[in-house]
């Protein structure tokens, strides 16, 4: 799969809550770093996904720009809406994600809310 595709199904499939197919996307020894953590491994991936998504109501994600492939490097910066309490929330985020054998093997997220 290419690198720009890999990118769509990341945000499309995985960020909008079919997280079982982590495993597809990424690589066994995936990391990926949150500014307050890192996260190891497709089912370590999946379950902050499901954390997020349990955080806050019809949650859904859209790429705003990219993906950008540079080499191994993918990029792109996405849209994430939904509710929590009844009240509207919608952040940004950007992503940077190095590619290994066809999958995603490193990842860096950079996000804020919107007011």
């Amino acid at each position: 799969m290419d690198a720009r595709e890999l990118y769509r199904r990341w945000i499309d499939e995985l960020w909008n809550g079919s997280v079982e197919v982590a495993a597809e996307l990424v690589t066994p020894d995936f990391v990926g770093h949150w500014p307050d953590r890192d996260v190891h491994g497709p089912a370590e991936l999946a379950a902050i996904i499901d954390e997020t998504h349990g955080m806050l109501d019809v949650l859904s994600f859209v790429i705003e720009v990219g993906p950008l492939v540079d080499g191994d490097l993918v990029a792109g910066r996405w849209r994430g809406r939904g509710a929590q309490d009844g009240n509207p929330v919608t952040f940004v985020g950007n992503d940077l994600l190095r590619v290994a054998d066809g999958r995603f093997a490193e990842y860096w997220v950079a996000s804020l809310p919107l007011p």
